[in-house]
């Protein structure tokens, strides 16, 4: 953030290949899958090293980025049943003659002209892209706070609109804290001036020199709002507080552009020394209501939440999975691990082939098979 998490913070490039790499793995954008660096991956008599394998298993896996995209709810990829349709087609290099054929409508003329319009849709799409970068650009160099003209902390504005004076200031805190400002905020304003006041008192609550996990800024922003996670979204968005690419740590934002480098600085080599270990291992995601499981092995256990936020959005690859979850519901169904595979400190351990072994161990011992699972069972 399969969308994980990593796949809306990844860069452009990293979200055409379908992964990211860190100092110590590969991780899949599209199911969560982690793939460590320094082992050698046996696969069909050939030895592939982490890079390799990393393009292996997207192949395996998801057939194509492109493949694994087009899958994806409507609501994700904005594009219609009949657009999606086309651009299927026209990946697999078909001419339009070819397209017109397969699909049955129009002439070759309509599909140049579904064509132009998909160009343009890339086009706008280009444009907005572009616009939302230069937005985040220009929110880096100041958060965007309202401005009360005789209150030496706030930085100065062009735009009038957003000016504020000391008695307007405390007017709009004690409309919308009437219990004061450390307490609990009445409703959220619509206005913006109204909104950046609002938001700025409650960014007041943190230590600038503290760096906070996200529970933490949940504990802090409950004691101001219910709807905690709209009130961080915008303390985000307005450029009041700042976070890591993957969430998981947050600071307030400094208006001191040296100050911000050096904590962006800091960032950079919290991040550059955190080891993270992974452990691979069986788990089951088990229906509650009727008893029926689906056993997946996997090299990072920590994965289990990418299948848990793919199957939220409707794109599990396992389509029974995937029905009686949106049957049943999110609440119907728990994850749970079965077991973790022991890794000895053995160079010429072959990873793979103990984790299927434990898989199978725990596809004979639970049968998941057609009443009792969703798995299908595999050739051996």
């Amino acid at each position: 953030m399969s969308l994980t998490e990593q796949f809306w913070s990844a860069t452009f490039e990293e979200v055409t290949q379908g992964y990211c790499e860190s100092e110590h793995d590969y991780f899949c954008l599209l199911c969560g899958e982690s793939i460590e660096k320094g082992i050698i991956y046996p696969v069909e008599g050939r030895l592939y090293d982490a890079a390799k394998f990393t393009h292996h298993h997207i192949e395996e896996a998801h057939g194509s980025v492109f493949q694994y995209l087009s899958e994806l709810d409507k609501k994700i990829t904005g594009l219609s049943d009949h657009q999606n349709q086309l651009m299927r087609l026209f990946f697999q290099g078909k001419s339009d003659q070819e397209v017109q054929k397969e699909m049955g409508i129009g002439s070759a003329s309509t599909i140049r002209n579904h064509r132009f319009a998909l160009k343009e849709k890339e086009r706008q799409a280009k444009v907005f892209l572009v616009m939302m970068e230069l937005m985040k650009g220009t929110a880096k160099k100041s958060p965007v706070t309202a401005v009360v003209s005789d209150a030496p902390r706030s930085p100065k504005k062009k735009d009038d609109e957003l000016q504020v004076s000391a008695a307007e200031y405390a007017e709009i805190t004690q409309k919308y804290f009437p219990e004061g400002t450390l307490g609990r905020l009445e409703h959220y304003p619509r206005k913006l001036k109204h909104r950046l006041v609002v938001l700025e008192e409650i960014t007041k609550r943190f230590d600038p020199k503290k760096i906070y996990s996200e529970k933490e800024v949940n504990a802090v922003l409950e004691t101001a709002y219910e709807d905690y996670v709209t009130i961080r979204r915008y303390l985000i968005d307005h450029g009041f507080l700042d976070r890591a690419a993957d969430g998981s740590e947050y600071w307030v934002r400094s208006n001191g552009e040296e100050q911000e480098k050096q904590m962006n600085r800091k960032q950079e080599l919290k991040q550059m020394y955190r080891e993270v270990k992974t452990e691979a291992g069986v788990y089951q995601i088990k229906n509650i209501q009727n008893g029926k499981v689906w056993v997946d092995a996997t090299k990072n256990l920590k994965t289990m939440n990418g299948k848990q936020f793919t199957l939220k959005h409707g794109s599990h690859t396992n389509k029974a999975l995937q029905k009686e979850w949106n049957e049943y519901g999110e609440d119907a169904f728990v994850f749970e691990v079965l077991e973790v595979l022991e890794h000895p400190p053995d160079p010429f351990f072959d990873l793979e082939d103990a984790l299927e072994k434990l898989e199978n161990k725990w596809l004979d011992k639970l049968q998941p098979y057609g009443e009792q699972g969703y798995n299908e069972k595999k050739k051996r």
